[in-house]
């Protein structure tokens, strides 16, 4: 399987791909009047959470239905994430989902089928100023336990192991041995589309601009424009909000947060847009092909990127700095005076970067805890949300897709517990609040 270079996921490579291998035809499959599993968006939550849908009910009439605004993906935030997996976190759920994702992702095709992920298990490490190291020691020793696999390096050991990075002002580091590293998350997409398609689901294009209800209250339809100018309302059994960065504005069109009560609350879920760089460098003892991902305490990162010498690169703004998302366009000044000065102090060699290329995309970001909100709705008992994961949802989208199928399918969680990352804690005011965010 031809795998495709990160710089074409661009905008001008997505229409090729689109017309390549997104759908059957150019409009994607017709929509129905009625399904029983209305999906409202079709990247990885909503593709993961289709496939282990059909997976499961095979023998089954169960009907599923996924609903795409951008049907060649061109905004999309799975396709234009790092594609990282690692289990370095500070919540239990978190290092859960991950671990699962990485057993799923490097045995993929058990699973996808003929799909490439082309995984690069290099792990990621993690830097601590003295100020953080204790963290640091403290998630490494729950990660472990969990069954992840890293190890905590001092300095010396740091510099020994990787002698291109500069350790000043480093007092430790958390290196990934095993079950982290970066991927391809086109071809995971994809594969999850390609196979959720074969067992029986279907994927169309549109925008949901409204939803109905049934005399009871309950929500028994949505409203679906074609971008034609035409609209026809697909009714449901049940339905799933997964629309990424969008899933605030969906969940509005449903009165979740404008209503009374369990309405009251809304779901904090909004777009922040984020770049990345590709740089290359010609400077002497440069990071070798063996890189982990390399996160430095300000959250500065790179990791390689192919067999070029490209390097890929970014870090999130300070809440005050954060651009406007009315488009994606790459602030590069923002390379120069944010990134660039960290990575040439860590890393001698990138002193003399050039920047090759770049893009942006967006993170679905949970503005209350910046964590995934996972589960049933507490007053729609038939809808269930997978969104507001804040950057490392990628990783997390076997996990959670499976999730979704449990609780559709047999009510409760039957594999990884969830329950905290409900909606109920959005309820209760009770913040799930993660450390060492990327």
């Amino acid at each position: 399987m031809l795998r495709l270079g990160r710089v074409l996921r661009l905008r001008l490579g997505a229409v090729q791909r689109c017309q390549a291998t997104a759908a059957p035809t150019a409009h994607g499959d017709a929509l129905p009047d009625r399904c029983n599993v209305l999906i409202i968006g079709g990247g990885g939550m909503g593709a993961s959470s289709a496939y282990w849908l059909k997976s499961k009910t095979q023998k089954q009439k169960l009907s599923v239905l996924v609903v795409e605004r951008d049907s060649c993906y061109t905004s999309a935030s799975t396709v234009l994430s790092v594609g990282g997996v690692r289990q370095q976190f500070s919540l239990a759920e978190n290092i859960q989902m991950s671990l699962f994702g990485y057993d799923f992702i490097s045995n993929c095709r058990n699973f996808l089928g003929d799909v490439d992920l082309n995984l690069q298990s290099h792990g990621y490490l993690i830097l601590a100023s003295d100020k953080g190291a204790e963290t640091l020691t403290r998630n490494s020793k729950l990660q472990n336990e969990l069954g992840a696999s890293n190890e905590l390096l001092s300095p010396e050991a740091m510099h020994s192991r990787f002698p291109w990075l500069s350790t000043e002002d480093i007092a430790l580091g958390c290196y990934g041995t095993g079950k982290e590293g970066w991927f391809d998350p086109w071809a995971l997409l994809m594969g999850f589309k390609k196979q959720a398609r074969a067992y029986g689901a279907q994927f169309a294009n549109g925008e949901v601009t409204g939803f109905e209800w049934n005399p009871s209250g309950e929500l028994s339809g949505a409203v679906v424009s074609s971008g034609d100018g035409n609209q026809r309302t697909v009714r449901f059994d049940t339905c799933v909000l997964a629309a990424g960065a969008h899933s605030g504005h969906v969940a509005r069109l449903a009165k979740i947060g404008t209503g009374q009560d369990l309405l009251s609350v809304s779901l904090p879920v909004e777009p922040r847009k984020r770049y990345v760089y590709v740089i290359n460098t010609q400077g002497r003892n440069c990071p070798g092909l063996a890189t982990p991902l390399t996160i430095d305490p300000n959250g500065t990162y790179f990791r390689r990127d192919g067999l070029g010498g490209n390097f890929l690169c970014g870090r999130s703004p300070a809440d005050d700095e954060e651009p406007e998302c009315d488009n994606l366009d790459v602030d590069h000044g923002y390379f120069e005076s944010n990134v660039w000065p960290t990575l040439a102090a860590r890393v001698p060699a990138f002193e003399s970067v050039k920047v090759q290329s770049s893009w942006a995309g967006y993170y679905d970001h949970n503005c209350f805890d910046a964590n995934g909100v996972i589960g049933r709705h507490p007053h729609y008992k038939n809808l269930y949300i997978a969104a507001g994961f804040s950057g490392h949802g990628i990783q997390q989208t076997p996990a959670v897709g499976r999730a979704i199928s449990e609780l559709i399918l047999e009510g409760k969680y039957k594999t990884l517990d969830l329950s905290r990352m409900g909606f109920e804690r959005l309820v209760a005011q009770q913040r799930m609040l993660e450390v060492n965010i990327v």
